[in-house]
């Protein structure tokens, strides 16, 4: 029987592949030993009765042999050798079916084919060797972002494989296809980091009939093109190039570039600096930011003393005489105000 099992599953490697072949060679050995079985054992066995016979075929053929049933003559355990052998040659192939089926899925994985399964995500379409590894360590820096990596076909492969929070999917970024496959319309913020403006746009246009109105975080090398990727996408976020780590604050938290952009123009609040001058009643920062809310309606960003500069220290933080004061108003605000304790 052994010699008849070899030479049968040789047969079917040749014309059978994939899931059939475990399955024809556990169907084989199923029939084959039950009609044996039936010659072999006395009448009155109960073990090749068609509600049996298919518990003994599975247990033997697992080899876990409960014993509940078994054969008695020894015709009849020479043949629950041959379901012994045959379930463990059907294992085998079925597990290096698995096996094989599990590198292939990794494999395709790994080269960004396969379509993946996220919502609520980031997607960053664009990668660059270094810059992008940098960008995706500030996103997932506080283990709450999964990340859909989007390269070019120049990309092979995953470039961050060890990265669990890092899903890799590869073609042309302005296809719908890959679009899909990154699952844009499911997430919640696309971050486009182009090889050049022009590209940027195009990309735009794809993310952007993928999922109207997506929170769209892009990186512009010349910010005179902003108005026309505004054509696009009336809230897209553009952050210029060379400030990657602007890209990931826009990402993670949705307007602040809009805060950057206020602060660093003319215009409605800009930011000021003064010199606390002696007497100056606000002996710590938590006291001086109520004043300057209260008073003037300004914000204190920092403090420079003699340690240095603080931004945002804690409140106890003591503010001498001398120390520089950098706040956010509508206007200047002369130091002789500062003790009258009323609007300029």
């Amino acid at each position: 029987m052994p010699f008849l099992l070899h030479r049968f599953t040789r047969f079917l490697r040749l014309r059978l592949s994939g899931w059939r072949l475990p399955l024809a060679v556990a169907v084989f050995v199923f029939l084959s030993s039950w009609l044996a079985m039936a010659l072999v054992e006395p009448a009155g066995s109960t073990i090749t009765a068609p509600g049996t016979y298919w518990w003994y075929f599975l247990v033997t053929g697992a080899t876990v042999g409960y014993g509940d049933v078994f054969p008695s003559s020894i015709g009849g355990r020479v043949i629950g050798a041959y379901v012994i052998v045959g379930g463990i040659v059907t294992l085998t192939l079925l597990f290096t079916q698995l096996s094989e089926a599990l590198q292939s899925l990794r494999g395709r994985r790994l080269r960004g084919v396969v379509p993946l399964d996220m919502s609520d995500h980031v997607v960053l379409l664009g990668y660059w060797p270094g810059r992008t590894e940098r960008i995706v360590a500030e996103l997932t820096a506080e283990g709450r972002t999964q990340v859909a990596l989007c390269a070019w076909n120049d990309v092979m492969e995953n470039p961050m494989p060890d990265q669990p929070a890092v899903h890799f999917v590869r073609g042309d970024l302005t296809h719908e296809d890959v679009l899909q496959r990154a699952c844009v319309p499911e997430a919640r913020t696309v971050v486009i980091d182009a090889r050049d403006d022009n590209e940027t746009l195009a990309v735009a246009v794809a993310v952007e009939h993928a999922h109207p109105g997506v929170h769209l975080v892009a990186a512009l090398r010349d910010l005179e093109r902003r108005d026309t990727l505004r054509y696009v996408s009336a809230g897209v976020q553009v952050v210029q190039w060379h400030m990657p780590s602007l890209l990931t604050e826009e990402a993670n938290d949705p307007g602040i570039t809009q805060v950057y952009s206020e602060l660093m123009t003319h215009g409605g609040r800009n930011t000021y600096s003064l010199t606390v001058p002696p007497g100056f009643p606000h002996a710590t920062f938590g006291e001086c930011q109520r004043h300057f809310g209260s008073a003037f309606g300004a914000t204190v960003l920092a403090v420079r003393g003699p340690d240095g500069l603080a931004v945002s220290p804690p409140w106890d933080t003591r503010v001498a005489a001398g120390t520089t004061l950098y706040y956010v108003a509508a206007g200047r605000i002369p130091a002789r105000q500062l003790f009258a304790g009323h609007r300029s």
